[in-house]
């Protein structure tokens, strides 16, 4: 095997993630993270979660989910609800405009390969984890901070009031 062999396959991972991104922003008017809001507040009790509620889930930080929060808003695929025992803070609420939206979407490729990966067998999946760490070594990229991937089969946990 060459070491272009090996470019070529994460090149081509990393260009598939680009391309999905791209394609459901160009069909569907909204990005990935975008994407991961609207089922978050889907799966959530009364489709009704707060933004740190969402924050923490999507482990991003306030000001990038306030972005995300604004844009989905103003295409009214959310609403901000003031909360009743204190005006100032506010609920985000999924609205049904938002479910047509989800229904339309293709799984994600995360999903996909989330869904694949339950059929590896504990062995496999070890020797993929060690396969993309070393990769990581190689890449000296250790110190990149990556969100994790989400997927929607985790339990969401239930909200405190």
């Amino acid at each position: 095997m060459k070491n272009t062999d090996i470019l070529i396959k994460i090149r081509k991972i990393v260009r598939s993630i680009n391309l999905e991104s791209k394609k459901i922003l160009r069909e569907h008017g909204v990005s990935i993270p975008q994407v991961l809001c609207l089922n978050f507040l889907r799966n959530t009790p009364d489709f009704r979660a707060t933004q740190k509620e969402i924050c923490s889930f999507l482990n991003l930080n306030p000001s990038t989910v306030t972005g995300i929060i604004n844009r989905l808003e103003s295409r009214g695929l959310i609403a901000r609800l003031p909360k009743k025992d204190d005006k100032r803070k506010t609920t985000i609420v999924l609205t049904s405009k938002s479910s047509d939206l989800l229904d339309s979407i293709p799984p994600l490729l995360h999903e996909r390969l989330s869904e694949n990966l339950r059929t590896v067998s504990p062995g496999d999946a070890q020797t993929i984890n060690n396969a993309l760490d070393l990769l990581i070594d190689y890449l000296d990229i250790q110190s990149i901070d990556a969100s994790p991937v989400i997927t929607f089969e985790d339990e969401i946990a239930p909200k405190q009031k």
